[in-house]
């Protein structure tokens, strides 16, 4: 009995991962703007529906010190990157992102990889992160070779299918989050590579330490660092622009020059404020795109 339970349990699972995939072909198949739209509606929806996400969203803004008009955009933004995501994710690898994509900095990016010491996109929550990774791999790997970056499994299996076409892609190669994934990265840094970090994800148990944030003790990755300090790569503060509906993106990228990201003797706890401090800039320059309901004050989980 257990075993026919299972495997019935399996058939509706695999049908169910069926459907979402075809939802989501057919989704892709929209006119992005459409979908942002759409995706900006279905933002405020979700903050309307949700009480808790609402105060969480709120209390956020308010810790960070930033105006309610200026943060207020981002209720919509958030429910616009969600929207997007069918069609980033399932686009053909073929198809190009050259007109959609606006570039306000990339030199500095390009000096960093001349000078051969390699690359850290600083990416937060902050745009569309998505979309970003793409763009900066297609423009560059021709000339600098594959983004390497560490890709955790999706937690929900019928997603599975779905992420690994978006990192999958031409010039852009994945590595697991682990030890050896991180020692890729290395190897990857210091033959003058690059690679994109999330700097504001709350990282497990154990991988971070408790750092200032807009006025709040949050559990902060030690992992950019590191990578930084051990490889004199030279980090890249980065964030995708989402432009009005029908006008693409920007992507904006300045380089991050903390003296904490070159200083070994520094503490953990030093280096990891200094990067919060490098994402407020950023969150700061754009309130209305940051995601704010995101739980960066939480507890971090045990890795497993």
């Amino acid at each position: 009995g257990d075993n026919q339970d299972s495997s019935g349990f399996i058939k509706v699972i695999k049908k169910f991962m069926s459907a979402v995939t075809r939802i989501f072909h057919f989704l892709a198949r929209m006119p992005l703007p459409l979908m942002q739209r759409l995706g900006a509606a279905l933002g405020w929806l979700v903050w309307w529906l949700s009480p808790s996400y609402r105060r969480n969203f709120k209390a956020n803004v308010q810790a960070a010190g930033v105006a309610w008009r200026e943060a207020r955009p981002a209720v919509a933004a958030i429910g616009a990157m969600v929207a997007e995501l069918p069609w980033v994710w399932m686009r053909p690898h073929n198809a190009k992102l050259d007109g959609l994509m606006k570039w306000d900095g990339a030199e500095y990016f390009e000096a960093a990889m001349k000078a051969g010491k390699g690359a850290i996109i600083m990416s937060p929550h902050l745009g569309s992160w998505e979309i970003g990774a793409q763009a900066i791999a297609e423009k560059f790997g021709p000339t600098y070779g594959p983004m390497v970056a560490l890709f955790r499994p999706a937690r929900k299996a019928w997603l599975e299918p779905l992420v690994a076409n978006a990192r999958t892609r031409p010039y852009l190669d994945s590595a697991p989050t682990s030890l050896a994934g991180v020692r890729t990265l290395i190897r990857a840094l210091r033959n003058g590579g690059y690679t994109a970090i999330l700097p504001d994800q709350v990282p497990p148990l154990g991988q971070g330490v408790w750092a200032p944030f807009f006025g709040r003790d949050v559990y902060t990755m030690t992992l950019l660092a590191k990578l930084a300090q051990q490889t004199g790569a030279q980090v890249i503060m980065t964030w995708c622009e989402r432009l009005p509906a029908g006008q693409g993106f920007c992507m904006h990228m300045r380089p991050f020059d903390a003296p904490e990201m070159k200083d070994t003797s520094v503490s953990p706890e030093e280096a990891a404020a200094a990067v919060n401090r490098g994402v407020e800039r950023m969150v700061l320059d754009a309130p209305g795109q940051y995601l704010w309901g995101y739980a960066r004050d939480k507890q971090p989980r045990a890795e497993g």
